[in-house]
Formats: C-alpha cells, structure tokens, sequence
C-alpha cells in the first residue's frame, strides 16, 4: 500500500505557531513518546536528563544561519526586491542561486543595487538567469575579497525566519535563531530541533557521561518546500550539502556496540547519518549531497531515538518522523498537542521519541 500526503494533513490553530522562542532556551515544554508502549509524557526540555544516560551519544547538526533574506532596489524603476539567498555557486565570481518575491518583476539582464542604512549604495548584482518560477541565479558585481564581501552581506542581511514567524527579524533573533553549538556557516534554515539546548543543558549531559557527535547538513529551501504529489514515492527532494567526520563515525558504532541510545537531534542530524550507512547498518565517515528522502515504512539504521519539533502538516519533516514514531502514533500525540496548547513550528516546543 502507497503511503499518501493526505496522510499527514491535520487542522492547526493559528495561534499556536509560535513567533517568538521561549524566554529560555531548555525551559520549552517536551511531549515525551514511548514508541514500546505508546505512553506520552509531558515534560520541559530539560527533563531530558531524566531520559539519557551514561555512554549514550546525541547526534547534533553544527551547521550555522547566514544572515540570507537581503532587500535591494530594482534599476530605473527602485521597486523593493527581496533577494533570498541559497547557496553560492561560484565564490570566485560572486555567482548565487536565490529566490526572489515579488519574482514577476526581475527579469535576466535586470541588476538589483543594495543600499545600507544610510542610503549609501554598498553592493550591485545582476540576474544571469531564470531557474524557477521564483529562483533566479544572480552574480555580484564586486571586486573586493572574500572577507570584505562577506561581511557586506553580514550588513545587509536579515536573519532567514520562516515566512510563517509573521513578525520581522529582530535583533534578538540572530543570536536565538541559532544553535549553542553552531559554527559551519551555510544554512538558510536553522535546525530547530537543536535550538532546545542551552550551554547549563549541554555542560549537564557531558557530566552525566552523554557523548556528542556532530555532523553538518546545511539546510535548504528544498526541506520546507510544498510536496505536490500525492504519492510520496514520487517526491524528490532538493540536495543539501552534509559531512559526517570520521570521529562521529566511530563515536556512533561504538554506541550501537553496548547497546546504548543514539539520538538524533532533529530530521537533519536523521537524514545525515542515513545517508552514509554500510551494508552492515554501521555509520561510515562521508561528505557529499543528500536528496534522501525518508518516508513510511523505512528502516531506521542508526538512531534509536529523536528529539525534533511540531512540524507543517504534510510537509517532508512530519513524514520522515512519522516514519520513525508510527503513523498513528505520532498523529494521535499531534492532536494531543493540539489540545495541550503546544507551541508549533520552528520557535516552538520539542518533542522525545524513545
């Protein structure tokens, strides 16, 4: 039987999408799920030390928020163009692929002049090409070097929140909209799951003896994009750039050997280290692009359990941790959030499935 986005639809309350993180990062509220039994707990995230333990490994996603949402002027006629920036293609030549709104406006040959808070002109890029309905390819026209143009971009950008935070950046968020533990800078999307973890959590886990592996998965656009298909089997997903170093590698076998909890610290960290795993379901060092995409039934290799957040209906997240959690299990503990007034989304509250 063919497993179905309709599948993954729930109604949502508004009011429930969280606009701002909690005042402090581990005092989020936790739903702890029990996949053996099907008993659901409510906990604060800093519970989570009543449920780890000693030689057990949580697997953590190091990637770092760039400030990527820019506004530029258009040429001639100065109309306001949001240029969000993906992924640079070509550093040498400043060359990027982008999505920009209102798309129907900017037209290959077009250039876009960045202004700084004083009006005073900084930067200039040109469209070289169209690549979908609202991405374009662009090529910043500057002669500066690396160091001095990326902290032009520093200036000019906006923290990346999600469209549905209906509220602007603030300044806040660029510290809030990260990880603890972030330091590879390339995501255009923070890895939520991890935002949970404050440094008193972090120190605590160490000295219970709980180890940490890092990998790096620099989200993209693609892992918030809509699924079009109805049939799952036929939804690509977009690459995102992972790497997975030998020290984590042999941290996580060496967890499975004594028989101890690998927990993946949200769909990231999961679809990093799915994506690297020998014939003999051990993890192996790996860099490259992943376009995995992990939905019911699947069979999870490494991780034997997950923290993660409240996700879009029918949305790539919900169904790889559906696929982890059981289908009606992970529903019914969504209408019970639901119902218990959980904050969803990326500044919400997180979720434990053992």
């Amino acid at each position: 039987m063919r497993t179905k986005l309709s599948q993954f639809n729930f109604s949502l309350p508004k009011n429930l999408i969280a606009q701002y993180p909690s005042p402090e990062r581990s005092e989020s509220r936790l739903m702890v799920i029990d996949r053996a039994t099907g008993k659901i707990e409510h906990k604060l995230f800093k519970d989570l030390l009543d449920y780890i333990e000693d030689k057990d490994s949580i697997i953590i996603n190091n990637t770092k928020v760039f400030p990527a949402r820019m506004y530029g002027r258009k040429e001639k006629t100065g109309a306001k163009i949001e240029v969000f920036l993906l992924r640079e293609l070509n550093r040498k030549v400043g060359l990027w692929d982008v999505l920009v709104d209102p798309a129907r406006k900017i037209r290959v040959g077009n250039k876009l002049y960045f202004y700084d808070k004083n009006n005073k002109e900084v930067l200039v890029a040109e469209v070289v090409d169209n690549t979908t309905s609202r991405g374009r390819t662009i090529r910043f026209l500057y002669d500066g070097d690396e160091v001095a143009f990326q902290n032009i971009l520093k200036t000019l950008g906006q923290t990346p929140l999600p469209k549905y935070i209906t509220r602007p950046a603030e300044a806040s968020d660029t510290e809030r909209y990260q990880t603890i533990y972030a330091k590879e800078i390339g995501a255009v999307a923070a890895p939520t799951a991890g935002l949970h973890f404050s440094r008193e959590l972090y120190k605590m886990l160490e000295i219970k003896g709980v180890n940490f592996g890092e990998v790096t998965l620099h989200v993209g656009m693609g892992t918030f994009r809509s699924i079009e298909v109805e049939d799952l089997s036929k939804h690509k997903m977009e690459a995102e750039y992972y790497r997975i170093p030998e020290e984590t590698a042999d941290l996580v076998n060496a967890t499975k050997d004594l028989n101890k909890k690998v927990i993946a610290v949200g769909t990231t960290s999961m679809r990093t280290i799915e994506s690297a795993v020998t014939a003999s379901n051990r993890l192996k060092a790996a860099e490259g692009w992943t376009n995995v995409f992990i939905y019911p039934p699947y069979d999870f290799r490494i991780a034997n359990s997950m923290i993660t957040n409240f996700h879009l209906p029918k949305s790539s997240l919900i169904i790889m941790v559906s696929a982890f959690a059981g289908h009606e299990l992970l529903m019914d503990a969504y209408q019970m959030a639901i119902n218990e007034k959980y904050r969803f989304y990326s500044y919400g509250d997180a979720m434990l499935i053992l």
